[in-house]
């Protein structure tokens, strides 16, 4: 990973900030994206600094291209390379699947613009300097929610299922020079769950998933970010695969 590039969608925050972090401590060069949270960016920019690597802070609502091409544009004019690209920006709408009236059209494009557009954006306003890199890799942040039709909302586990089959679509086109997979947790640990879901039901939910799976643990932010890690710093042969990271939840 030393002085390699990567961008990191939506890691101001949780599972991209981690993932960020544990590349510069990798000695990485990162790009640390955000849409809103400024302050936030340039916390983890500053974090990633300490941790000996280095980073720039890129402003970009990946649902919009020409901000996907913009970010590239920057990456390429501070470093003049791209090896790595992880999209991890994503929304969500905490609606109960059995609430069909709790979701409509704007919803779906909402979700659907950033969750599924936003990644193929990226990858697409990417590809010319990931292929020029020779052996890049591209992680999309997908979900157990994908997998099993689970999560916030059905918009959301649509959009992840939706996420999971591009990945394998795009690693078809984008090989032998890149690499594309996905990640897919289960219940990640953190305020943003729990705010969404709200804390009783977070507390409820965590409690259940560390007693009944059958490793007894619920994922991190740093977890998570580990198993990304490990497919752009290795799994050299593997290309299309979605990685559940989920202590054995699917299988309840």
């Amino acid at each position: 990973m030393r002085q390699a590039v990567c961008i990191v969608t939506g890691s101001s925050s949780g599972v991209g900030a981690a993932t960020a972090r544990l590349m510069a401590s990798r000695g990485a060069r990162v790009v640390i994206n955000y849409a809103r949270s400024a302050d936030a960016a340039e916390a983890v920019a500053a974090s990633c600094r300490e941790l000996g690597g280095e980073a720039l802070v890129c402003q970009a609502d990946v649902s919009q291209d020409a901000d996907c091409r913009r970010l590239v544009a920057q990456t390429l004019a501070q470093w003049g390379r791209i090896d790595a690209l992880v999209n991890n920006a994503g929304t969500t709408k905490f609606v109960a699947h059995g609430d069909l009236e709790g979701l409509d059209e704007a919803d779906f494009h909402n979700i659907y613009g950033v969750n599924v557009i936003g990644a193929f954006q990226m990858v697409r306003a990417a590809r010319a300097a990931l292929t020029a890199s020779g052996c890049a890799a591209v992680v999309n942040v997908a979900s157990i929610a994908g997998v099993k039709g689970v999560g916030s909302s059905i918009a959301y586990a649509a959009s992840k299922g939706a996420l999971i089959t591009m990945t394998m679509s795009l690693a078809r086109v984008l090989g032998p020079e890149i690499r594309v997979n996905a990640v897919c947790p289960g219940f990640i640990e953190g305020e943003w769950l729990a705010e969404g879901m709200g804390q009783a039901v977070y507390d409820q939910t965590r409690a259940y998933l560390r007693s009944k799976t059958p490793l007894q643990v619920t994922c991190t932010a740093e977890t998570v970010a580990e198993s990304i890690l490990s497919f752009i710093d290795s799994h050299s042969v593997v290309t299309g695969q979605h990685l559940v990271l989920d202590g054995g939840h699917l299988l309840l």
